[in-house]
C-alpha cells in the first residue's frame, strides 16, 4: 500500500524518477555557459566594429559641425553648427553627384542581380565544362578595381582602342569611333557596363550557394507532375531563393552607392561632372580640398541616405513576405 504521507514521485521514461530541480538547474547553468561563450566569441568582432566603424562615425558627427581644415591645422577650429550641412544642400555639385549615384544604382542593382541569377542557373546545370565557366565568371571579382579600370582604359581608348576597332570591324566602318569616356552621354553607361562585368561574379556565387541548398526532391516531384523547366524555375527556384534575393539586392545596393574607384581612375568625375559620385564628392572635399568639417557633414548625409534606402528595401521585402 502507498503511504499517504509520502505521495509517489513522478517518473520519467524508463521508470526512473524525474528530478525537476536538478534538470532545471542544469539547463540554466548550460544556458549561462553558452551565453558566456557566445559573448566571448563576439567580443573581438564587436571591438573592431566599435573601433573602425562606430568611433569614426561619431568623430565625423563631431567634425561636421566645425570648420576644421586639414591643411591649416594651426588655424582655430570654430563651431559652425549646421552651416556645413546647409552649404552641402545648396551645392549643385552635391545634387549632381547624388543623381549620378542614384542613376548608377537604379540600373546596376537589377541588371547585375538578374544576370548573376542567370549565370548561377547556367553553371549549376549539367553543362560540360561548368567548373571552367565558374572560374571565368568569378575571375574579374578577384581582380582589384584599380587594375580592372586600367585594363578597360586601354580597351576604351579613343579613337584607336580595341573596342572601337571591334565596333568598326563588325559594322563595316559605319559605326564609330566613339569617345566612350569623354562623351557625356556615354561615360556613365560605360562605367555601368564595366561595374556589372567586374562584380557579377560575386552575386553569382551567392546565388549558386542558394541554388545548391534547394531540395532536389522538389524538382523531381515537379517533373513527375509534368512541369516544364520554366515552371520549375518560376514556382520552385525563385521562391526558394527569397532570402538570397534579399541579401543580393541589399549588398549590391550598398556596393553601388560606394561607387568610386572606376570613376576616379577612368573619368575623374567628368565630363562635366556626369560621372561624379557621392563618395568622390566627399573624398575631394576632405582630402583634396582639405575641408574636413565639410566632408564630415557630407559623409553623415551619405550614411543617412544609404541607411534610409536600406530600411525601405527591408520594409518592402517584409511586406512582400507577409503577402
Amino acid at each position: 500500500m502507498t503511504d499517504p504521507s509520502h505521495p509517489p514521485q513522478p517518473t520519467a521514461a524508463g521508470g526512473r524518477s524525474a528530478s525537476p530541480g536538478i534538470t532545471t538547474t542544469g539547463t540554466t547553468t548550460s544556458r549561462r555557459a553558452n551565453r558566456r561563450t557566445v559573448a566571448l566569441m563576439l567580443t573581438p568582432a564587436l571591438l573592431l566594429l566599435a573601433l573602425f566603424l562606430v568611433l569614426p562615425f561619431l568623430l565625423s558627427i563631431g567634425l561636421s559641425v566645425t570648420n576644421y581644415n586639414l591643411l591649416n591645422r594651426r588655424a582655430v577650429t570654430l563651431f559652425v553648427g549646421l552651416a556645413n550641412y546647409a552649404s552641402i544642400l545648396e551645392d549643385e555639385r552635391f545634387w549632381q553627384a547624388a543623381w549620378n549615384t542614384a542613376r548608377f544604382a537604379l540600373v546596376t542593382v537589377p541588371v547585375q542581380s538578374a544576370l548573376a541569377l542567370l549565370l548561377a542557373v547556367l553553371v549549376n546545370s549539367g553543362l560540360p565544362g561548368r567548373n571552367l565557366f565558374r572560374g571565368v565568371y568569378f575571375l574579374p571579382t578577384v581582380l582589384s578595381m584599380a587594375v580592372v579600370s586600367v585594363i578597360w582604359a586601354g580597351l576604351l581608348r579613343a579613337p584607336q582602342g580595341v573596342l572601337n576597332a571591334l565596333v568598326g570591324t563588325l559594322s563595316g566602318g559605319v559605326l564609330g569611333p566613339y569617345d566612350w569616356l569623354g562623351d557625356e552621354t556615354l561615360a556613365m553607361p560605360t562605367i555601368i557596363v564595366l561595374s556589372v562585368w567586374q562584380g557579377v561574379g560575386f552575386q553569382m556565387v551567392i546565388y549558386l550557394a542558394g541554388l545548391q541548398s534547394i531540395n532536389a526532391e522538389l524538382y523531381e516531384a515537379a517533373r513527375i507532375d509534368g512541369a516544364s523547366r520554366f515552371q520549375q524555375f518560376l514556382h520552385i527556384t525563385l521562391p526558394s531563393l527569397r532570402n538570397t534575393h534579399v541579401f543580393v539586392v541589399l549588398a549590391t545596393t550598398v556596393l553601388a552607392f560606394k561607387l568610386f574607384g572606376q570613376v576616379d581612375v577612368l573619368t575623374q568625375g567628368g565630363p562635366l561632372d556626369s560621372t561624379n559620385t557621392l563618395v568622390r564628392y566627399l573624398f575631394n572635399s576632405g582630402f583634396r580640398e582639405h575641408r574636413v568639417g565639410f566632408a564630415s557633414a557630407a559623409s553623415v548625409l551619405f550614411f543617412l541616405l544609404v541607411l534610409g534606402i536600406t530600411l525601405v528595401q527591408r520594409a518592402l521585402v517584409r511586406e512582400d513576405r507577409e503577402i
